[in-house]
């Protein structure tokens, strides 16, 4: 019995068509799926199948032998906030720290929705949309807000 996916595999699963199929990673079903997931833990279920693919396996995975699920699912949100600050860093060559604090909060929510059950499925899909974009804007709005306080002290 398989207990690990392939990469192909969970790419099929998440996106509903095989990595490789024509328009396989900018497929309408990634976006559709996602945004209209019946809560924000599922949307992040759907969201960019290949990225989530390694940061489960080679993050939250080994985290959660160890850890509480929660602190896993936190740590894996700021290890892809510090991957994705890395990347901007470079490709800028300066640093940056915006990203890490970011998907923080995003971890936060995704935690607080897990252990809330938090779930708004059985609302049309443009009402989850909206409330998972609602997550997305309101949590970069923190993150800029909190930033923009310590700025002054830095």
């Amino acid at each position: 019995m398989q207990t690990t996916l392939s990469l192909s595999q969970y790419v099929k699963k998440r996106n509903g068509v095989p990595l490789g199929a024509n328009h396989s990673i900018r497929n309408r079903n990634m976006l559709s799926r996602a945004l209209g997931a019946k809560s924000f833990p599922i949307f992040w279920h759907y969201w960019n199948p290949i990225w989530g693919y390694y940061l489960s396996r080679n993050i939250m995975r080994p985290l959660s032998q160890f850890l509480p699920i929660w602190l896993a699912v936190l740590l894996t949100f700021l290890v892809s906030g510090a991957l994705h600050d890395l990347a901007v860093a470079l490709v800028k060559w300066q640093a940056m720290f915006f990203f890490t604090p970011w998907f923080g909060i995003m971890g936060v929510i995704v935690i607080a929705s897990n252990k809330y059950g938090l779930s708004y499925g059985a609302l049309p899909w443009i009402m989850r949309a909206l409330i998972n974009l609602l997550f997305i804007f309101s949590s970069f709005a923190l993150t800029e807000f909190i930033l923009s306080l310590l700025r002054p002290l830095a």
